[in-house]
């Protein structure tokens, strides 16, 4: 037999008892091929420290109300004239296809507001059934406010004087998740385009939501 005819098969059948090593040996990791492709998460699932806020219906908020459900959370105000309208809405539109989500725990939208003097009960309640009548929304003093915001690896900042009635409050974008033993987990970071705002997207959020539940 030719002898380049000879090595050529012996190459041909290395290379098929490579492929079928690869496949049944050494199948591929199931594990790497079913991964949120858009969520951040937290190198460590982060407990949450007490605390105690107020929800739209006058009813006290605490570690307990976060338990037993996934929590999308986002932090912002009602008189934020962008990116909290524009986030809140986003996550309406996929809120149906969420709770069609396989779960033994259903997932839920809060939204937090860090504005306290001028987003009062009732106005929260407003705020929040606009958008969707099962979205919680929460306040509280700055003083309770502040480390359960930092603690869920947000931030927000009032740079200008509170006496002009048309004030902007400065913060984060990002909507946080948090597992059903009350665990902030990770985030979904806001997509950074020139000329768009820089927002969440919900269509990202409803693609690993099952993934991340299924782990």
């Amino acid at each position: 037999m030719n002898q380049r005819i000879l090595v050529g098969i012996v190459a041909f059948v290395a290379l098929c008892v490579g492929i079928v090593g690869a496949l049944y040996i050494a199948p591929p990791n199931a594990d790497d091929t079913h991964q949120p492709k858009h969520f951040q998460a937290y190198p460590e699932p982060r407990a949450l420290s007490p605390f105690s806020l107020t929800d739209h219906q006058g009813n006290s908020f605490t570690n307990s109300s976060l338990q037993g459900q996934w929590s999308l959370v986002f932090v912002g105000y009602t008189f934020c004239p962008d990116i909290c309208p524009t986030t809140m809405a986003e996550l309406n539109s996929v809120y149906p296809q969420l709770q069609a989500v396989e779960s033994d725990e259903p997932i839920r939208v809060i939204f937090v507001s860090v504005d306290p003097k001028r987003d009062s009960i009732n106005r929260l309640s407003e705020y929040v059934s606009y958008f969707n009548k099962e979205f919680v929304a929460v306040t509280g003093e700055h003083k309770a406010l502040f480390p359960f915001v930092r603690n869920l690896g947000m931030m927000y900042a009032i740079a200008e004087s509170t006496d002009n009635p048309n004030y902007l409050v400065d913060h984060s974008a990002s909507v946080v998740l948090i597992d059903p033993q009350a665990r902030v987990i990770g985030r979904f970071k806001p997509r950074r385009e020139p000329g768009k705002l820089s927002i969440s997207d919900s269509q990202q959020i409803l693609e690993d939501m099952p993934v991340i539940i299924s782990k």
